[in-house]
């Protein structure tokens, strides 16, 4: 979902804390991280069109979103059984809306609120590499970040007010890593 433009690929880091609003819309309450959704919208900059939004959705209730028809989605469920479109998806499973839509319709099917996560944007453009916290456009960008993490290079920085150690990044698989294949678009 989006990737950096090249002109953008070495970006310096950069944090940006912003707490969202909540907006109501039917029976959920949405707040918005990174992009626009139900009339709010995130401050937070990015390099190319994205969403993020968690979704807290009443018992029984039924949400329809109005959404960019260009973006291809995925639904992340925390809490709750949520049904996106007819794919019905339980805690810890992420369903995908291809590009197409300009509506996504949810329902929590379960007694209790459900909680999610919705996650858009364009569709990468090129395959790229993705293993663990590191995205590249090789086996080797990959093999450089993990070793640029592991050295706690300047790279990627700290953050401050963090009481525990760094997270080691785990060992590289013992082959190559290759690009993920891109869905077929609508």
């Amino acid at each position: 979902m989006g990737r950096p433009p090249e002109e953008h690929r070495n970006t310096a880091r950069d944090f940006q804390h912003y707490a969202p609003g909540t907006v109501r819309v039917d029976g959920a309450d949405v707040r918005v991280f990174l992009g626009s959704l139900a009339g709010s919208s995130s401050p937070v900059r990015t390099f190319t069109p994205l969403l993020g939004a968690e979704l807290l959705i009443d018992p029984g209730a039924t949400v329809t979103l109005r959404t960019d028809p260009s973006f291809e989605h995925g639904l992340l469920v925390d809490s709750g059984d949520v049904r996106l479109g007819d794919t019905p998806l339980r805690p810890a499973e992420l369903g995908y809306a291809p590009t197409g839509s300009d509506t996504l319709t949810l329902t929590n099917e379960s007694d209790a609120p459900a909680r999610a996560v919705l996650l858009g944007g364009t569709p990468f453009e090129e395959e790229i590499v993705m293993w663990w916290n590191f995205i590249g456009r090789s086996h080797e960008d990959i093999v450089e970040a993990r070793e640029e993490w592991e050295k706690a290079s300047d790279r990627f920085g700290t953050v401050d007010g963090y009481p525990g150690d760094r997270l080691p990044a785990p060992a590289l698989p013992n082959a190559r890593i290759a690009p993920r294949k891109n869905p077929a678009h609508r």
